[in-house]
């Protein structure tokens, strides 16, 4: 039982080392060929390591793209906006779902989780023109808005398994008190709720930095609102493609991201795991 045991552990420690090999592996070729000139990236016979190594391109980005940190900035800042509103419908939806009894609350969850079933390029058309039609194109709303309604319904269906799990008889308590049910949302279900609220925001806030790309090439042309995705298309020329600056700016773009998943680290941890435990 023990020799076993201990092959079993063997086999676990190398899936995970060949899981954050292959995860990690084209973030550190990333990294390398930002520090290689651009005239040695594609030489024959590869080499992983070069002896002219040199941080020239991340100096260089900033002129190469001059707006390349209002880039950075309205990522992080459609990030968070976007975060922050499908929060604002996220927390009483999963609240009626959690604690009430309707006709159609199945259909509708069912419903809210067939949204994820299209991707996002199905519905361009008659979004774009409804933002057209409301005005918003070439706004940050035209990016907001929809980035949000695609990622409300995971949100739903994430955080209604942590709130079931808070015993009802804390909020009977409350109202026995006097506590209005909104009161008692804000006041005792949400303090308790809060490793997955971190983890729900987080997962939003991740999302809602991915999929910048493709609302903001369809809605917006305005370059003062462009989000770093489609902002690092400067570097293809005509000609050629500036490979080293655009490595070099995708790794800072991805600094953000990255800050908030390791800010957050042992909330995330509490969080994914508070619904392990059957009370």
């Amino acid at each position: 039982m023990d020799r076993m045991a201990t092959w079993q552990r063997v086999l676990l420690y190398a899936g995970m080392a060949l899981f954050l090999l292959f995860c990690l592996l084209p973030f550190v070729e990333m990294f390398f060929a930002s520090l290689r000139p651009l005239q040695h990236l594609f030489r024959s016979p590869y080499q992983f390591w070069s002896d002219d190594f040199s941080f020239e391109a991340y100096s260089q980005m900033w002129e190469t793209v001059p707006r390349l940190g209002r880039y950075i900035f309205n990522s992080v800042f459609l990030a968070t906006v976007t975060t922050a509103t499908a929060l604002f419908f996220i927390i009483p939806a999963t609240y009626a779902y959690a604690r009430f009894e309707f006709r159609g609350k199945a259909l509708s969850l069912g419903a809210f989780l067939s949204v994820n079933m299209f991707a996002g390029a199905v519905l361009l058309i008659p979004l774009y023109k409804l933002l057209r039609t409301f005005g918003l194109l070439n706004t940050y709303l035209a990016m907001i808005i929809p980035g949000a309604a695609f990622l409300i319904p995971t949100g739903i269906w994430l955080l209604k398994s942590y709130l079931e799990k808070i015993p009802v008889e804390l909020e009977e308590a409350a109202w026995v008190d006097g506590a209005s049910r909104l009161y008692t949302l804000r006041r005792v279900v949400l303090p308790l709720a809060v490793p997955g609220l971190i983890v729900i925001s987080v997962a939003t806030f991740i999302g809602a930095y991915a999929q910048q790309f493709l609302f903001a090439v369809t809605f917006n042309q305005n370059r003062d609102y462009m989000p770093l995705p489609a902002g690092i298309y400067e570097f293809v020329g005509y000609q050629t493609v500036i490979w080293n600056e655009l490595m070099a700016a995708s790794l800072v773009g991805i600094l953000p991201v990255m800050a908030v998943f390791f800010l957050l680290q042992r909330y995330l941890i509490e969080g994914l795991t508070a619904g392990a435990v059957k009370h």
